[in-house]
């Protein structure tokens, strides 16, 4: 997440006060998704029936977002990505991504990806699950990440490559692990490896030390930018707020993370899918906000103002919402808990207590459950490898595609219901429900929000809309 002033669409520096360090007791790890595993491993990959009976909320499978996103009038057409390569950035990645992916596949009935690669061009990375200061379920944790990453771009876009670019050192709030990542980018959009990044990571813009320490890290971005390789990032799993550099929720007003609101990023942010058993709607999308379900603890897709990036030229048509500021997200998919994606990994998950020693490691095959907008940046990644497809070369940088795309006749599909105000507490609460804090977010309205942003997407009408655009 990185890169340096230019352009008018990678917006102005906020002063550096804006944005001045939050002193912290203890930095930990923050994948993104790690937060929003279910508890329970299980031997099967469960129905939607199975998770409404035993779990109160919805799970789908592969098949139910193909039908959903309106995939298969593309599959039909041999449009599922091929020729084109999704590229993965995670601290660390998972020692079993090639067997937990074909074992995923096998069991939903989905070709193998043509090729999946692993580099690691910012250093070597420790053996499993050693290496990290922060930890053993600091390394499960990257690991589960990176296995939602890898098995959900390659749901939507079958036929792409994937390569999974891993790096030694855990990204956590403020600057730490960062500069391993532009590292790692860099050498991608030099050696020209990928069409799209995606990244599942973010840090509040106030945990860095000033403003400057982040246009310092964008070098990544403007190369990328100049090199026609598109890049996205997840816009953050807390709502209209997000996590202190401890990574203890939350700040108490509105706050934004980085990558997802630098404007040479696509903001991907999170919706909650409403399916039957098939695959089809029972009623439109909305805003991700599990909060009401799961009290505290639950999540919501980010979203708001930048406190570091002035209003870029690409969202000047919505300067009635964003004001002077970059505005996120961009575009959402799906992120709920409550409509959890499902997904399979073998390495012994040093965050997960094993039932019958009430210890962890939790070892052995698992399916799990989960959700987050680490989900919704790979979704929509497999939706970039497809229009690239079409248009027959990377479509690179796409901010000013999307916002210049006119609503429903080219795929955007807008998200009209729901809120990312985020409750939580902030102390020492009496129960697990209880809340002290609420910080005020945004509703989903008609056209651009700061839940939502433009919406979300019909595949099967915004692939050709995007690969078309200008």
């Amino acid at each position: 997440m990185t890169m340096v002033l230019g352009a008018s669409a990678m917006g102005a520096a906020a002063p550096a006060a804006a944005v001045a360090g939050t002193a912290a007791a203890a930095v930990m790890p923050v994948p993104a998704s790690s937060g929003h595993v279910l508890g329970q491993a299980l031997s099967f990959p469960p129905s939607l029936h199975w998770c409404e009976v035993n779990d109160g909320i919805a799970c789908y499978q592969p098949a139910q977002y193909q039908k959903a996103y309106n995939l298969a009038p593309l599959f039909a057409k041999g449009i599922d990505g091929r020729g084109q390569t999704i590229v993965i950035v995670d601290a660390f990645g998972s020692p079993t991504i090639k067997a937990d992916l074909e074992h995923f596949d096998k069991t939903f009935g989905l070709p193998d990806p043509p090729k999946l690669s692993v580099i690691q061009p910012a250093g070597k990375v420790p053996a499993f699950p050693g290496g990290s200061p922060l930890g053993p379920s600091d390394r499960s944790g990257w690991a589960v990440e990176t296995t939602l990453d890898v098995e959900y771009s390659h749901v939507v876009a079958p036929g792409a490559n994937i390569l999974l670019v891993e790096t030694p050192v855990s990204e956590t709030e403020g600057v730490m692990g960062f500069p391993q990542i532009v590292m790692a980018e860099n050498y991608v959009v030099d050696h020209h490896l990928g069409q799209v990044i995606s990244q599942s990571f973010g840090a509040t813009e106030e945990t860095f030390p000033s403003a400057e320490s982040i246009l310092d890290l964008r070098s990544a971005y403007v190369n990328a930018k100049n090199h026609g390789v598109t890049v996205l990032g997840s816009s953050g799993d807390n709502g209209s707020t997000d996590n202190l550099l401890d990574l203890s929720c939350c700040y108490p007003t509105a706050v934004n993370s980085w990558p997802s609101a630098d404007p040479l990023v696509t903001s991907i942010g999170g919706t909650q899918l409403h399916l039957d058993a098939n695959g089809t709607r029972d009623a439109a999308d909305s805003v991700w906000n599990d909060t009401g379900l799961f009290g505290p603890g639950g999540g919501a897709g980010g979203g708001g103002l930048s406190h570091v990036f002035a209003r870029p030229s690409f969202q000047n048509s919505v300067k009635s919402i964003v004001g002077s500021q970059r505005g996120t997200p961009d575009i959402s998919m799906s992120a709920a808990v409550n409509g959890a994606a499902v997904f399979y990994y073998s390495f012994c998950d040093y965050g997960r207590v094993n039932p019958t020693t009430g210890l962890p490691p939790l070892c052995g095959p698992q399916w799990h459950l989960v959700g987050g907008t680490s989900e919704a940046s790979p979704l929509f990644a497999g939706i970039v490898a497809l229009a690239d497809q079409v248009a027959g070369h990377s479509l690179g940088y796409l901010n000013n595609r999307l916002y210049s795309l006119d609503g429903p006749k080219t795929g955007i599909v807008d998200v009209t219901s729901g809120s990312n105000t985020y409750p939580f507490c902030s102390a020492n609460c009496g129960t697990t429900t209880e809340v002290d804090t609420t910080v005020p977010g945004w509703n989903a309205v008609h056209g651009y929000d700061l839940a939502s942003g433009l919406g979300t997407v019909n595949a099967a009408v915004f692939v050709p809309s995007l690969a078309h655009s200008q």
